[in-house]
């Protein structure tokens, strides 16, 4: 039905109303026009009419569908959302009616089992025009409702109601005044609205849908329900306002889309008032207005933000999936534990600005992703196999000069600028270890870290800039320590034999972690590319291990061996394989659609998102979910365990992160019919949280109880 069509007929619902109103200060109520009851402990349904009878003349009767949901339940709007079923009505075996047409109240977003949903809850009434086919005629209706109600169970109701309309002029004042009130709740058409949407955009680059709007009066609460048919779904909206609250901003994630959508609508719900337009896609992404979030934070939480971040990253220090940073800082303090005072410090300081830099210059790549619209989180620079590749030819290097195979020194230019046999000769060298030592920290979470992490990368770039500068604090804290109590170095044992024995472990330590990074490079890669830049690293060394007769061509051969593999890790590069299929028989694929299925069905939904390159994921699933008690859990037939492999990019598991507030892994939830929204779990796991949070989210806590 035209959205011109649809704005007549609701003028005309008004009208209507109004005279009944108007009749009901003239005429005494009579008996309550109301039908059969559908009683039932989810949902409660009636017809009841305004009118006590048909009037003379009349050609048309105001009704509602009064729909009393029970404590924890809900119903459906006519876009249900990601799923759902919107009500229908058939009114096959009615007489005297000509068309029935429900009006829409504007609807409420609610989420379970991590999908966004549109609809009721708590008592509402469905207005009803009906037009009549003999005016002034009795009428006979029949209708045959079909609905859905969910809590933590979805039940589908099919039932019958019947109410007959006799000749009579009487008003039924409760029932007027009810439809009336739901009635001032449908959205208005855009000529009757304060409120006009601007632009409505489409970004199939960032699969998100951009909306724009401004209003006469200043927004309050608002939000965005787009309907583009049953095959488009959309995520949670971001919504931003401008400083004096008269512009509206928003991004609204796609779930599924699909081209074959027919004349799409966008509805704006704002406190007391709605709008429901028509709206054509345009290819201009509008920028967003100059302020935070709707609901964006004060300056006391960026404060507090700020000093959880740097917790989290004093923290990762000692997190057992950063000791190849650890052993790259005692390295560093080996070599420099019998010199002065002034080039201790002037080292710890320069590790402590390498590691500082690495953090901004995330930032910044964060900010300027974030700009052109691309997901992005926590450690997702190694879904990139170029990085990865990289990454482990300089941590082999690394462990190879360790070994004594060659020694790692600057180039004779860069020595000549510095000064050779100076202090600052060695610089360079102290900035880059804090750098690679900031590198190898990414992939690894810790306590506070995730929170941080998800407060910046929602906000904007203030947020960012602070977190991610609070964090890097906290991880150069080590080196800034020593800088400032550079005595410390002298407690260590005198320089001697020993320390070569320390130098040959952490040549191992650093192999253990090239061996890593080569098992996530087959996950991001493939076979065929790892062999590659495994064989082009053990050249590499070789090269560097020999005496050459010509330098010149040494350095094209050492530069070829660089070179050959980062490309062949971009030609070569193949689909990774799955870890949920290689693991445990439990485990089963990421399909988050089906998770409410599941859950309407009594299963415990566990999601495991995970990824080659997340070395606390690796700990949590070797230390806890591996473990007898928890796989035994995860394996029981009332539970799903699902696994979401996040080692390649994926934009699917991006939206769900995104959709609870993450960006960043390791992330765990837990759904069930206790907790149909979610129980999310740390950053860190222990048996007894999975487990009882598989209790809590189950039936079984009912029985506990």
């Amino acid at each position: 039905m035209g959205t011109r069509a649809r704005a007549s007929r609701f003028s005309l619902c008004l009208l209507a109303l109004v005279a009944s109103l108007v009749a009901l200060t003239l005429t005494e109520g009579a008996r309550a026009a109301e039908s059969t009851i559908f009683s039932n402990p989810a949902v409660n349904a009636r017809l009841v009419s305004a009118e006590n009878g048909v009037a003379p003349d009349a050609v048309s009767i105001s009704l509602g569908l009064v729909l009393e949901y029970g404590e924890g339940w809900k119903g459906y709007w006519r876009t249900p959302g990601e799923v759902g079923l919107a009500p229908e009505i058939d009114w096959t075996g009615s007489s005297n009616l000509a068309s029935a047409e429900i009006l829409w109240p504007a609807p409420e977003r609610f989420e379970a089992f991590g999908i966004e949903n549109f609809g009721y809850s708590g008592e509402v009434v469905l207005p009803i025009r009906v037009m009549l086919e003999d005016r002034g005629e009795p009428l006979e209706l029949r209708a045959r409702v079909a609905l859905l109600t969910c809590s933590n169970v979805c039940v589908p109701h099919t039932f019958d109601l019947a109410l007959d309309l006799a000749n009579g002029t009487g008003i039924d004042r409760a029932s007027a005044n009810a439809i009336a009130t739901f009635v001032s709740q449908v959205p208005a058409a855009p000529e009757e609205s304060d409120i006009e949407i601007d632009t409505v955009a489409l970004d199939a680059k960032t699969s998100s849908l951009f909306v724009t709007a401004q209003s006469t009066q200043p927004f309050q609460t608002v939000d965005i329900f787009p309907e583009f048919g049953p095959l488009v779904t959309f995520g949670k909206p971001e919504i931003r306002l401008s400083r004096d609250r008269s512009e509206l901003w928003t991004r609204i994630p796609l779930n599924a889309w699909s081209d074959d959508y027919v004349a799409p609508l966008v509805t704006v719900t704002d406190a007391d008032r709605a709008v429901t337009a028509p709206v054509v896609l345009s290819a201009d992404i509008p920028a967003p207005p100059y302020a935070r979030a709707a609901s964006g934070s004060g300056p006391f939480q960026l404060v507090l933000i700020a000093a959880i971040a740097f917790l989290g990253g004093l923290i990762l220090n000692v997190m057992p999936c950063v000791l190849p940073v650890l052993s790259i800082k005692l390295a560093s303090v080996l070599k420099v534990s019998d010199q002065p005072r002034r080039v201790i410090r002037n080292g710890f300081l320069f590790s402590a600005l390498g590691v500082l830099t690495f953090v901004w210059m995330l930032a910044v790549l964060v900010l300027v992703l974030k700009w052109i619209g691309v997901s992005v989180g926590w450690g997702i620079q190694f879904q990139n196999p170029i990085f990865v590749a990289l990454m482990f030819i300089v941590v082999a290097a690394f462990a190879a000069n360790l070994f004594g195979l060659f020694e790692i020194a600057l180039p004779v230019g860069i020595q000549d600028r510095l000064g050779v046999g100076s202090d600052r000769a060695g610089y360079a060298a102290d900035f880059g270890t804090g750098l690679l030592a900031a590198i190898l920290a990414t992939p690894c979470s810790a306590p506070f870290l995730g929170t941080a992490i998800t407060f910046a990368l929602a906000g904007n770039a203030v947020d960012v800039l602070v977190v991610f500068t609070a964090l890097g604090i906290g991880l150069a804290s080590p080196y800034v320590l020593i800088a400032a109590r550079p005595a410390l170095i002298e407690r260590l044992p005198r320089p001697g034999r020993w320390m070569l024995f320390v130098r040959m472990l952490l040549g191992v330590l650093l192999l253990a972690t090239a061996a890593w990074l080569l098992f996530v490079l087959v996950g991001v890669a493939g076979w065929r590319a790892t062999v590659l830049v495994a064989v082009s690293v053990g050249v590499l060394i070789l090269l560097a291990m020999t005496e050459w007769s010509s330098v010149s061509l040494r350095r094209i051969l050492m530069a070829a061996s660089l070179a050959i593999p980062l490309v062949g890790v971009g030609l070569f590069s193949s689909q990774p394989y799955s870890e949920a299929s290689t693991g445990t028989t439990y485990w089963q694929a990421f399909v988050p659609q089906d998770i409410a299925r599941h859950v309407s069905e009594g299963h415990t939904v566990f999601v495991d998102v995970t990824a080659d390159w997340c070395l606390t994921c690796k700990a949590n699933k070797t230390l806890v979910l591996d473990r007898n008690s928890v796989a035994d859990r995860l394996s029981d037939e009332t539970v799903i365990a699902m696994q979401a492999d996040w080692t390649r990019p994926d934009d699917e598991i991006a939206r769900f992160l995104e959709r609870h507030g993450r960006y960043g892994i390791p992330f765990n939830i837990v759904f069930g019919p206790e907790a149909p929204s979610g129980i999310s779990l740390p950053e860190i796991l222990t048996q007894t949280l999975v487990l009882d949070a598989l209790d809590r989210a189950s039936t079984r806590s009912v029985a506990r109880d």
